[in-house]
């Protein structure tokens, strides 16, 4: 058979795309349809052929690249390729709305980047205007507006793919790897344009679900009386509209002819299976890997040094942090908002922080700031440590004694609401505290940063992901719900206590404990309760804190996540799953 070229390739595109003039979502719908139906795709060579094409061009896919966990996995998946082909045999791309500042120390200087407007999600695509008319405004069924939607997203998703296909195409790119991009709905016409080249061009897909639109969300006409509204629930705020809807339904996610589904947990994969009729054989789930470097023996010396650089990054570069005022913060808060510097807040002006001091007490949050986190949980939790455990005594006893509860990650746009909530939370735990209390009771945010323009003058190598770890007492976690709950495998690769809740879906928290494993297998943990924060349960706290629980359960815990989640395990499930997409055809 002839091979074709990639400009009659690139000119079929078009052509396939330029045919639709859709009026309203059923039209969009019957012409995804076609698309799948009629296959113009070429036919796949043998697999190990197409191993080698896969080598030759892999683009990863998602709506903006950072300091969160889908982007340090999309990470994860590229190294593991890297090592399956070989650096030198193999080209990665990287694609996406926006590369923040803080991943380039994430993405190796081999991998590609390409940034496209119009491909960011949530707020960011294109300033919230499209994600809040259809997820936050109503739309009546073949209504104007809905019709007038309708037309907007095709317009965009057809640029989109174009733009995708041209890229695409003059890249040898043969296997597609989208992250989230149609599991939770970001961005529709991204969506909807990855599904056009994909299908139109007959390129090999690993969707990859890190979360989907259903978890933490349903309809209103679901929720039983009483109960909370989920995080998610405004993805059904048109569910009346019936053209729509099906639309929506039918790219969340898509199933492609050569499209496998990675799901991160078997809940996920049941689900796609059990109520939206994917085949079994193209549904998959992935766990994740922790580096060896998270193994590694260290010391208090390699403790203060990690965290004398955190130092310098908080403190704009200098030895001593000097908080700000949460009062004038909160004051601020806007503008801190538009470029999210590194910062620590105290009490009031003129405090101070040594962080090599031996005195200093950090509480890790490794996470950005999103509601279901419930960060402000860890707020309360300190109110009631220095209130009514042994934490006090020893703040009493000692003077010199300060506590930080450190959040890591960035604040995305559309949730400044819930920063607020930490801030606030804050500002009344130290108000009930007495001054000389308060006033060693901190509240920090990296947002993201690993490095400062410091660290040259001073030789400092930017931190790393174990490293931050490395420099906490404690990890907490009272998420409300995950999709794995990366931070307690991590935190216990690092040799460092975990307070974690026994976040939803239940199902996943247990897998990632291990609680139908052996016991040697099991992660051990400290629970985050619901609700009033019992004695018992501070006086745990408490210990941990100031080191009174020895190491057995650190040892433990290192030992049993190392089993679980190798790199050699990881790269052998990726190896298959791409066997598998091989031969698809």
């Amino acid at each position: 058979m002839k091979s074709i070229g990639p400009n009659e390739s690139f000119n079929r595109l078009t052509a396939v795309l330029d045919k639709c003039r859709p009026v309203d979502w059923d039209n969009i719908v019957v012409f995804l349809k076609r698309i799948k139906n009629e296959r113009k795709g070429p036919l796949s060579p043998d697999a190990e052929d197409l191993l080698k094409l896969f080598a030759r061009g892999t683009a990863f896919i998602t709506f903006s690249y950072g300091i969160d966990g889908v982007s340090i996995e999309t990470c994860k998946y590229a190294h593991t390729l890297t090592k399956l082909f070989s650096p030198s045999n193999i080209s990665i791309h990287f694609i996406s709305g926006k590369f923040q500042q803080q991943v380039s120390a994430e993405l190796s200087s081999e991998w590609h980047r390409w940034q496209v407007n119009g491909i960011d999600g949530w707020n960011k695509w294109e300033d919230g205007k499209w994600f809040k008319a259809l997820y936050q405004e109503k739309m009546k069924s073949y209504g104007e507006e809905s019709n007038l939607l309708a037309s907007e997203v095709y317009f965009q998703a057809i640029l989109i793919a174009k733009q995708l296909g041209k890229y695409f195409l003059e890249n040898h790119i043969s296997l597609v790897i989208p992250v989230n991009v149609a599991s939770n709905p970001g961005n529709i016409a991204l969506t909807l344009g990855l599904v056009f080249v994909t299908e139109i061009l007959g390129l090999h897909v690993l969707n990859c679900n890190h979360d989907f639109y259903w978890e933490a969300g349903k309809p209103l006409s679901e929720r039983i009386l009483g109960e909370e509204p989920g995080v998610r629930d405004h993805f059904f705020r048109n569910i009346n509209n019936i053209t729509f809807f099906s639309l929506f339904k039918l790219l969340y996610p898509w199933d492609g002819h050569k499209w496998l589904q990675i799901n991160i947990n078997a809940r996920q994969s049941r689900k796609l299976i059990n109520k939206f009729g994917f085949q079994a054989s193209k549904v998959f789930e992935i766990t994740t890997y922790i580096a060896d470097t998270f193994f590694e023996p260290y010391g208090k010396k390699d403790v203060i040094d990690i965290r004398l650089r955190m130092g310098h990054i908080l403190s704009n570069g200098k030895s001593v942090m000097r908080p700000v005022p949460i009062a004038d913060h909160l004051s601020s808060v806007d503008t801190w908002m538009k470029r999210q510097r590194p910062i620590v807040l105290g009490s009031c002006p003129g405090l101070s922080i040594d962080p090599r001091s031996e005195d200093l007490i950090i509480m890790l949050q490794p996470t950005r700031v999103v509601s279901r986190k419930r960060i402000e949980r860890n707020v309360g939790l300190i109110g009631a440590l220095i209130q009514n455990s042994k934490l006090r005594d020893e703040f009493v006893r000692n003077p010199n004694r300060q506590l930080i509860l450190h959040i890591t990650g960035p604040v995305p746009k559309e949730h400044q609401e819930d920063l607020e909530k930490i801030l606030f939370a804050y500002e009344k735990t130290i108000s009930e505290l007495s001054e000389l209390l308060a006033k060693r009771i901190f509240l920090a945010f990296s947002v993201g940063h690993e490095t400062s323009a410091s660290f040259s003058k001073n030789n400092f190598q930017p931190l790393t992901i174990e490293e931050i770890y490395r420099m906490a007492d404690a990890v907490v976690f009272p998420s409300e719900t995950e999709g794995r709950g990366l931070p307690i495998i991590e935190a216990s690769a690092s040799g460092i206590p975990i307070i974690c809740s026994y976040y939803r879906p239940r199902e996943v928290f247990r897998d990632v404990i291990g609680d139908k494993l052996p016991e040697n297998l099991r992660i051990r943990y400290t629970l985050f309760p619901e609700g009033k924060f019992q004695k018992v349960f501070l006086e745990e706290v408490a210990n941990l804190l100031i080191h009174l629980n020895g190491t057995q359960d650190i040892i433990h815990n290192k030992a049993a996540v190392s089993e679980r989640f190798s790199h050699k395990i990881f790269k052998n499930n990726f190896k298959r799953l791409l066997m598998t997409l091989s031969k698809m055809d």
